[in-house]
């Protein structure tokens, strides 16, 4: 089965770390964690609100990279390094996601997010499933 591994493409952050921002397999997306960070790869450090809209724009233009699109994502995952931005992060969640077609979703609080992100967001998307 043909995979396709996006590292690179327009409004892609530079990658920092040995990995691909989306592995798609068949009709499947793999979309790695995004942070708040720039096209550079670098960290921008914002109100939880703001890291977890950058991270979703990247985690969009990753499936985008891969042929899928935002209606694609079935599963989102969120790490939060404090829990206590849950409310903020989850106001811009049901503005992005609208009710009745929002991904099932996955939230926890971890010791550290890298270059001491607030959010980090990752997915699964499947193409032709679209909920």
């Amino acid at each position: 089965m043909d995979r396709i591994f996006v590292v690179d493409g327009d409004r892609l952050p530079r990658l920092t770390s040995p990995i691909s921002h989306a592995v798609a397999v068949g009709h499947i997306c793999y979309l790695s964690g995004q942070l708040s960070v720039d096209a550079a790869g670098t960290y921008v450090e914002d109100s939880p609100r703001e890291e977890a809209a950058r991270a979703f724009r990247n985690l969009f233009s990753a499936a985008r990279a891969a042929g899928f699109s935002e209606d694609d994502i079935v599963f989102i995952d969120i790490a939060f390094a404090d829990l206590a931005d849950l409310g903020e992060v989850n106001a811009l969640y049901a503005e992005l996601f609208q009710q009745g077609k929002r991904p099932a979703r996955t939230i926890s609080q971890v010791a550290f997010l890298p270059f001491g992100g607030k959010v980090k967001i990752m997915g699964v998307a499947i193409k032709g499933e679209s909920i």
